[in-house]
């Protein structure tokens, strides 16, 4: 069997810290059970970024719609920084109680996978971004990852059931695997280029077996205008001045006329790789750094109970409202009253904290994945990484 939760489980309240399944007990045992009003925020981000794309929200979805609960939620894929609370869920206590466990881990792993592929396509100025690391996971993980993925701004995802979850033909080349099998990197895409359908570009791997600037060479003479892209995927152990091996194939090809194939690499790609690989880069293929993503650390929080403001120390008692101004993005926590508030740049804010589920019904339209994608790519734009 394998060691992975069943979805009924989740549905059942059996995925929850056991403090929770205690208090509840003692709940129940007391007939206490008052209406709490409960937030969703991060105080902080890891690895100091600066903002965060909110993502998990269609599996949140599906596990509201089994709760007696109100909920208020920003849109997926919103952008949003520390202290914003990006959800608030208001309903008995007793009946959400164990699901707290189930909420955070839904909400905090997607938005973390989300928000390193949108850092990773910024910082690829426009370069695609493929998502490489299912496979460094667990395999009932996959989808989920790659979903994130691409919702926060990779261009493609490799695996088979991720494409069918986003609605995206997934992406790949060919592993080392096949030119081992096949005893040459020539032989291997002459291979790949007589078996497989013609929509799927020619990209040859050219570091198994020889220097990457001869293997290119071989490869471009052997295909000639067919091959589309040769991809490194150079070991650690052999890459040297990684900079310097892009530079001397880009250089070598473009000397013998075969200036249309395109460089693409993987393997072991960092955040800080981007700026200084991009000059040769006509691609990126990520793995490992946007599969294992740091989580946002969010946390859920009482903030009201029975209608009075409560909360523990080092939260903000109270419900609120999340404005952002649709001119200059600047974004406010306000009181949950009802009056406008004007922006110093003179517009109106607008509310983004909105109704998202009533009692099992879902109250904002879920969108597919490539939708969403655009509008993070929409408010990244404006956004920088860090100090760059």
């Amino acid at each position: 069997m394998f060691h992975t939760a069943d979805p009924e489980d989740i549905l059942k309240g059996k995925i929850t810290d056991v403090y929770f399944e205690r208090t509840l007990r003692i709940l129940k045992a007391k007939k206490i059970n008052p209406v709490v009003k409960a937030e969703f925020i991060a105080k902080n981000f890891p690895d100091d970024w600066q903002w965060a794309v909110l993502a998990g929200m269609e599996e949140i979805a599906h596990l509201l719609k089994h709760l007696p609960v109100k909920v208020r939620a920003f849109r997926e894929g919103t952008v949003f920084y520390a202290y914003e609370p990006v959800m608030e869920i208001e309903g008995r206590y007793q009946d959400f109680c164990v699901f707290e466990t189930a909420l955070l881990g839904l909400m905090c792993q997607a938005s973390g996978i989300a928000t390193k592929a949108a850092r990773f396509k910024k910082l690829a100025a426009g370069r695609p971004v493929i998502s490489f690391g299912a496979r460094r996971m667990h395999p009932v993980l996959a989808p989920m990852i790659e979903r994130n993925a691409f919702v926060g701004g990779c261009d493609g995802v490799a695996v088979v059931r991720s494409g069918e979850i986003i609605g995206e033909d997934p992406m790949g080349t060919m592993p080392h695997a096949l030119i081992i099998c096949m005893g040459s990197t020539v032989e291997a895409i002459k291979a790949y280029d007589e078996v497989l359908e013609p929509k799927f570009k020619r990209v040859a791997l050219i570091d198994t077996f020889l220097d990457e600037k001869f293997e290119a060479l071989n490869v471009a003479e052997a295909m000639g205008k067919k091959l589309f892209a040769v991809r490194l995927d150079t070991p650690a152990s052999r890459r040297g001045n990684f900079f310097r091996i892009l530079e001397e194939v880009r250089w070598e090809l473009d000397l013998r006329g075969f200036r249309h194939v395109k460089l693409f690499v993987s393997g072991g790609i960092k955040e800080e790789d981007l700026p200084a690989l991009n000059p040769f880069v006509d691609a990126y293929g990520i793995g490992t750094s946007i599969s294992n993503a740091p989580v946002v650390d969010f946390a859920m929080d009482i903030m009201e109970v029975d209608g009075k403001p409560l909360a523990k120390r080092g939260k903000w008692s109270g419900s609120k409202r999340v404005l952002r101004c649709r001119k200059c993005a600047a974004s406010r926590i306000a009181p949950n009253d009802a009056g406008k508030r004007k922006c110093d740049c003179g517009r109106n804010f607008k509310d983004i904290l909105l109704p998202f589920a009533d009692n099992g019904k879902l109250l904002q339209k879920p969108l597919p994945a490539k939708k969403i994608r655009s509008f993070v790519q929409e408010q990244v734009k404006r956004l920088t990484i860090d100090n760059q």
